[in-house]
């Protein structure tokens, strides 16, 4: 199952659908309203999910999606969850950019997710995170994000408690979905739990 980033169309996972179906999986794409609020996205992926456990990917806002559906529906089954580049700790970006009048607009219900939080996976399932430090993305916009980042999302606020394991790659926010390396990574955890 991909799940798509703010504002990302579902066919921006696409190309991650057809590195995946080469080795071996069949992929399901869930698209999703950015600024609906996010208890009616996770509802709507829950509702969305397969009724056998499935893989869960997801890229940014997509993957706070899963991280939040997962955590409060243990009905649905996963085998795994990854996360790409997933503020699931807030976003010092995105609370830059929502002071904005234009920033309140286009992020609309949304706007909340980007403030601190406690992001922990409550699942016995891996969990498996990869962040980007190459600062390339539109998060810079206003200026520099502080640490390590990846143009949008800091490494810091990728980062679950009770995750099984992270990568770091220098790649910017909207790249991770379409990397190679990133690909190979998505293959071997799904294949082994691990990105070893």
């Amino acid at each position: 199952m991909l799940v798509p980033g703010l504002w990302m169309p579902g066919a921006a996972m696409r190309l991650l659908a057809t590195r995946l179906a080469r080795a071996g999986y069949t992929s399901r794409i869930f698209s999703y309203r950015g600024r609906s609020p996010l208890e009616a996205n996770v509802e709507r992926l829950a509702r969305f999910a397969a009724a056998t456990p499935v893989h869960f990917i997801g890229h940014s806002l997509g993957g706070l999606v899963i991280l939040e559906m997962l955590n409060r529906h243990a009905e649905v089954g996963a085998l795994s969850a990854l996360l790409l580049g997933a503020p699931v700790r807030g976003c010092f970006a995105g609370r830059r950019f929502g002071g904005s009048r234009a920033g309140r607009w286009m992020m609309g219900a949304c706007r909340p997710l980007w403030e601190e939080r406690e992001a922990r996976w409550r699942r016995p399932t891996p969990l498996g995170v990869i962040a980007g430090t190459r600062a390339l993305g539109l998060g810079r916009a206003f200026g520099p994000l502080p640490g390590e980042n990846d143009g949008v999302v800091c490494v810091s606020e990728t980062t679950v408690d009770g995750m099984s394991a992270r990568a770091l790659v220098p790649h910017g926010h909207s790249v991770l979905i379409v990397s190679g390396q990133v690909g190979r990574l998505v293959e071997r955890f799904l294949a082994s739990a691990s990105f070893e």
